[in-house]
């Protein structure tokens, strides 16, 4: 099917999160490669939310003409200190130290302008590969380095197995013991921890229709969603609250939102930009909790619009609502407990990163084939 049929739809809070983050200093390279939009919509939405005109007609942000100023300067500097001393710390430092640096950064930079720069001779740079390295020390090395690239760009999320299904797909020939022995060697370890979660005050609740009993099996995306709220903690503005709404099909965060305050406009924000997002066909099942926002009219209002069933979890039963939940607690491993939030927006700005950035769009999951949410609703979509 085509693309315009399929193009992806974004709703104002998305947009405006991501002009944000242009304005705090990302590049517009850096958004479309995290967020996977198009270098041309993001300048499009620039210019509709934050335009600042220039003579030539252009448009740029008065950050990013700022940043541009202050990396010449900073570029300026750095190579002036480089020509005045560099010259004199050569002569202290040996061939084989300098090599060294070679070796680390020729990935990056061609060897004959690192030689150059670094004032090494080609021919005494090529001379020093021919030092014998056994063949095992040299395939750990690689490994040892390939380990550390994905751990790395997991942001130290991923433990052995995952960084081993990823070299496997990457074409290594390795165990997971290996991995596992290599990481410990190289002292790296997933960061995911459990922490404590407050719980709310007790309710009567009265029991709904649980339509999904508990099965998560799906045929294809937009057929069953499910939504719930966590919280999260602030220094200056206390507790937030983060609703979400998950694709059981995918695992895809299709919509969430982000306040101060745990009441039905929350979740019914995340409701709307779950279905201005997907536009789901009608009939789609909305799975949720017995809490008073979820069982409320103005809800229930809301799913009828969308022409969407309301499910509920039996009472006292959180493992009705388990896909959800397991993403919470991801959430809580991977990001929210290793970080202290300053206040609300700064914890908008962390969760919009680790949703769209990294959840959505990097991060594996075995239960999808070890696909991430975002390939696997684009999978189905060329399927259909």
């Amino acid at each position: 099917m085509s693309n315009q049929k399929h193009g992806k739809r974004y709703n104002d809070d998305f947009r405006k999160m991501v002009v944000d983050l242009y304005c705090s200093g990302q590049t517009v390279r850096e958004l479309s490669s995290e967020y996977g939009v198009s270098e041309v919509t993001i300048y499009a939405w620039i210019k509709k939310f934050n335009p600042v005109e220039l003579e030539d007609g252009s448009s740029v942000t008065p950050d990013d003409y700022a940043n541009m100023q202050k990396e010449m300067f900073k570029l300026q500097q750095e190579n002036e200190i480089f020509k005045k001393s560099y010259g004199h710390i050569r002569e202290k430092v040996n061939d084989t130290n300098v090599i060294e640096i070679i070796n680390q950064e020729k990935e990056h930079y061609p060897v004959h302008t690192l030689c150059d720069v670094l004032g090494v001779p080609r021919s005494t740079y090529y001379q020093s590969l021919t030092t014998s390295i056994s063949k095992r020390k040299l395939e750990n090395q690689q490994l040892t380095k390939e380990i550390i690239r994905i751990y790395a760009d997991s942001k130290q999320r991923y433990g052995a197995p995952k960084i081993h299904h990823l070299l496997v797909v990457a074409g290594y020939r390795v165990s997971l013991k290996r991995v596992q022995r290599l990481m410990k060697k190289a002292n790296i370890k997933s960061i995911t921890t459990k922490k404590f979660r407050p719980t709310p005050s007790k309710e009567k609740v009265v029991e709904r229709e649980n339509i999904l009993e508990r099965d998560f099996e799906t045929k294809t995306i937009n057929e069953k969603w499910v939504g719930d709220i966590t919280y999260i903690h602030t220094l200056k503005h206390g507790w937030c609250y983060l609703a979400s709404v998950l694709d059981l099909h995918t695992r895809k965060i299709v919509g969430y939102s982000f306040g101060r305050t745990m009441t039905t406009d929350l979740i019914s924000t995340a409701l709307q930009n779950a279905n201005e997002t997907q536009q789901p066909k009608e009939g789609l099942i909305f799975h949720s909790d017995l809490g008073s926002q979820y069982t409320s009219d103005e809800f229930a209002n809301l799913i009828e619009t969308f022409n969407m069933t309301h499910s509920f979890s039996y009472k006292g039963s959180p493992y009705d609502n388990a896909c959800i939940e397991s993403f919470h607690a991801i959430l809580k491993k991977e990001e929210v407990n290793h970080v202290q939030y300053l206040d609300e927006y700064s914890a908008k700005i962390a969760l919009f990163q680790y949703i769209e950035g990294w959840y959505n769009r990097k991060r594996i999951h075995g239960s999808i084939n070890y696909m991430t949410p975002q390939e696997a609703e684009n999978f189905c979509r060329n399927a259909g």
